[in-house]
């Protein structure tokens, strides 16, 4: 799939870029991260006094604050970064949030980023309507810019988020998924926020229809493999860099790359084994589970499709204008390489 649109592609992809850490990728944003995380803190202020220490607590898992840099990042691309950025930055980020919420609730998960998760916490109850709250404040952010378009777009994206995770419910432990299948629901679920982020960094600067076209591609490709990274992590990565429970996927019922490369490569009494250690789930397994992985060489395997994604998103920057934007965000591919390179040593 990957490489048909590949070849689609006239202009040469932009050189990978050397190795960086992330701090040095985000240091010429780091300003407009900050003034995006203040206004995030007076947002959540304006909430009900007794649900603000909820929403206050839900700050705390806003992470590496990856989608306000693709704001950030994809402006500077095209033109000049202006105020108005770090409300659409806001109102994603809160989506983001809110999508975390529910998502603890439908994983049981009891840790995110080595700390309680907000159902740990308080409950299943609270932690759902503190995700409507967190949706709803962000759709009335939205409503508050001159037209109607940022609000379109982030509604549309929320719904394309949300009918991803019902199409990953619908397919839990269904042993048939196709790859196909599985792009798509990350495309969905994970990746939509990514390229709403680039797109309307791009919008809020004057970017042209092509600009903001060729960003949008870019986020989806870096999103999806940002995705397939995150499910390979809770496989092949370990427990104090992920900050919680490995095989919390399968636990879940989620099939992974990994996982269904090994189906696909396994037959007989290989692939009768790795069905049965897989469904019904029991984390006595695990260790096992990745040795049938191993011997079907499935991280290798999920690694090419990492860097297939993003070489495809490389290709998609090529037409944009060689600003020092755009070489971050070529540095943040290079970035989310080396990380995979890092899985399972």
């Amino acid at each position: 799939m990957l490489a048909a649109q590949t070849k689609a592609v006239a202009v040469a992809a932009p050189a990978k870029p050397p190795p960086h850490s992330w701090k040095q990728i985000v240091e010429p944003v780091e300003p407009f991260l900050n003034a995006v995380a203040e206004r995030l803190g007076e947002q959540v202020r304006t909430f009900d006094p007794e649900i603000t220490s909820y929403a206050q607590y839900a700050l705390t898992n806003q992470g590496k604050q990856l989608r306000p840099a693709l704001v950030a990042l994809s402006a500077g691309t095209v033109g000049k970064p202006n105020d108005s950025l770090v409300t659409v930055a806001v109102i994603i980020e809160m989506v983001h949030l809110a999508t975390l919420a529910h998502d603890d609730v439908m994983d049981e998960a009891a840790l995110r980023r080595q700390q309680p998760t907000l159902a740990a916490n308080w409950g299943n109850q609270i932690s759902v309507l503190l995700g409507d709250c967190l949706f709803a404040h962000a759709l009335k952010l939205a409503a508050g810019f001159p037209t109607t378009e940022i609000c379109r777009a982030v509604s549309a994206a929320t719904k394309t988020v949300c009918s991803g995770e019902i199409l990953q419910t619908h397919r839990q432990r269904r042993l048939q998924l196709s790859r196909e299948e599985y792009f798509r629901i990350l495309e969905m679920k994970t990746a939509e926020l990514f390229a709403l982020s680039c797109d309307l960094g791009a919008c809020q600067c004057g970017g042209t229809p092509a600009e903001r076209a060729a960003l949008r591609r870019f986020g989806l490709a870096l999103g999806t493999a940002y995705q397939i990274y995150d499910d390979c992590l809770d496989l092949f990565g370990s427990e104090a860099l992920v900050g919680k429970s490995l095989g919390t996927d399968l636990a879940n019922g989620k099939l992974t790359l990994p996982v269904l490369v090994a189906l696909e490569r396994s037959s007989g009494a290989d692939r009768a084994k790795l069905e049965r250690l897989i469904a019904p789930w029991d984390g006595r397994n695990f260790s096992s589970v990745i040795e049938l992985l191993d011997h079907c060489e499935a991280l290798d395997e999920s690694r090419a499709a990492i860097h297939e994604f993003l070489e495809s998103a490389r290709l998609c920057l090529a037409p944009l204008p060689a600003t020092e934007s755009r070489l971050a965000l070529i540095a943040l591919t290079g970035f989310l390489e080396q990380q995979t390179s890092a899985l399972g040593v």
